[in-house]
């Protein structure tokens, strides 16, 4: 039985019929982990000393192995956002997230790399070194859950949480051919998720099969009385959404995602894609977002600007690394110059300018506006359609270093994932074909705030008829 091809709810069932151990589950994965890793760099930590489900069978994914992104806190376990800054924090506590897919019996078998605090768009920006992509080791695994994104392409587990602020979950899931989810913000609970941007930021879960994402959707969302942003919106049924019927459905295409800048190959791979949604029955109508354009500088000032407020707290004082020094000042310094990494820098340098007196209003305040009326535009399009379909990147993988001394380049990236994060709104990322070289393409899926739902609707059924997930990168398969 090739354990690691099978889904996490297939594992489960295998489990509770007495086809499989969980030990036997636990112990193939570990293996696989320490036989594939080393080439991947896709684990931080592995944990020798599991902590296994303590009640029998209470979820669809029950004894389901799971990694975590290394900027959401478990107890007793280093976590690191892969920063040298952080190097050797132990978490004091479980966050919301982890406590409810252990209540869930879950079973969480290490820390995956990542950009360091999530700055980055391909997993290059790590104190661990870069996570490689499974379809081909020259290339990127995308970012900044290039480590969850690949352990899950490579079989190394079938789940993984990881975080969004700008395509972070979605953008490496496209590179690495698996499922990412981000939810509506306030979905799930940020509590004890290390914030990068705090009204951007998302936990959400990758997998290979769209059905996983429904069963942990439902166990790790909720209100949660530790997160001040977290909607008080009823949960849903999830679950109930895996049905194979869009017919009616009404699906708009962008016209300022299919411009000069989409690779030839990722978009005819789209184009594919909407074939199987029409041959179903689903209504496909091009419309405008003319204020597309403006997402990547509205974004990169505002998350910087929150990343700035955000990373002040890491100064040698209160968590991780300390540089000795002669006074507290130098401290600051010397911890700060040392502990954070090029990208880190970067951020914090453009957000401190963008909140400084006389460039307030120039800068942030002009990105606040702008994100309104991003907002707005994708409430117009949801009075008439369902769901919105786009590329998720505007290219393939990348190879290692193409983009390092680039950052506009690297940020750019993110052009087709940013939009959803400015709106708050929740999308997925689905594998939908190959280029010529043998490297994933990405298709995403927009719906309005709440309709998870109806990403799983979509995404059921596009799985149920194509195999694009199915096909795992030949070393690891």
């Amino acid at each position: 039985m090739e354990i690691h091809k099978l889904s996490g709810w297939e594992i489960s069932q295998k489990i509770k019929n007495k086809e499989l151990t969980l030990d036997k589950v636990i112990s193939f994965f570990k293996e696989r982990i320490k036989k594939f890793n080393p080439q991947l760099n896709s684990l931080v930590s592995l944990f020798e000393d599991v902590e296994f489900p303590s009640s029998e069978f209470s979820s669809e994914l029950w004894g389901v192995p799971i990694l975590i992104k290394d900027n959401i806190c478990i107890k007793n376990r280093e976590i690191t956002c892969a920063s040298k800054i952080l190097k050797g924090f132990i978490s004091c506590y479980d966050a919301t997230v982890i406590e409810k897919i252990k209540k869930a019996g879950l079973v969480i078998l290490g820390t995956t790399n990542m950009d360091e605090f999530a700055f980055g768009s391909s997993c290059e920006n790590s104190c661990y070194g870069p996570t490689l992509n499974p379809y081909n080791k020259q290339y990127v695994s995308g970012g900044s859950s290039g480590g969850s994104a690949a352990g899950v392409s490579a079989g190394l587990s079938p789940l993984a949480l990881g975080s969004d602020t700008g395509g972070s979950i979605r953008q490496p899931a496209s590179f690495c051919g698996v499922v990412g989810f981000k939810p509506t913000y306030g979905r799930i609970s940020r509590y004890g998720l290390v914030a990068f941007g705090s009204s951007l930021d998302v936990i959400g879960p990758l997998a290979r099969d769209i059905r996983d994402i429904a069963y942990l959707l439902e166990i790790i969302s909720g209100w949660d009385a530790k997160d001040s942003t977290s909607s008080l919106q009823e949960k849903k049924s999830f679950s109930s959404a895996l049905e194979d019927n869009i017919k009616g459905l009404k699906i708009a295409l962008p016209k300022e995602y299919f411009v000069a800048g989409l690779n030839k190959e990722v978009e005819e791979s789209i184009k594919e894609a909407i074939k199987v949604f029409e041959s179903k029955g689903a209504y496909i109508s091009e419309i405008n977002l003319p204020h597309t354009e403006y997402a990547v500088p509205c974004y990169y000032i505002l998350s910087s600007s929150e990343a700035s407020s955000n990373l002040s707290r890491f100064d040698g004082i209160r968590y991780g690394a300390r540089k000795k020094a002669k006074d507290l000042i130098e401290v600051y310094k010397k911890t700060r110059r040392e502990g954070f990494g090029k990208e880190a820098k970067r951020r914090i340098m453009l957000g401190t300018f963008s909140l400084s007196s006389g460039y307030y209003e120039a800068y942030y305040l002009k990105a606040l506006k702008v994100r309104s009326l991003i907002k707005k535009e994708f409430q117009e399009v949801f009075k008439y359609y369902q769901a919105i379909i786009t590329p998720t990147s505007p290219t393939p993988p990348f190879q290692i270093g193409e983009r390092v001394e680039d950052p506009l380049s690297m940020y750019l990236s993110d052009v087709y994932t940013i939009p959803s994060n400015l709106s708050g709104i929740p999308s997925v990322s689905l594998p939908c074909g190959f280029t010529k070289e043998g490297l994933p393409v990405g298709l995403q899926i927009m719906a309005n705030h709440f309709s998870e739902d109806i990403l799983i609707k979509v995404s059921f059924s596009y799985q149920s008829v194509t195999n694009w997930h199915k096909i795992y990168p030949k070393d690891y398969d």
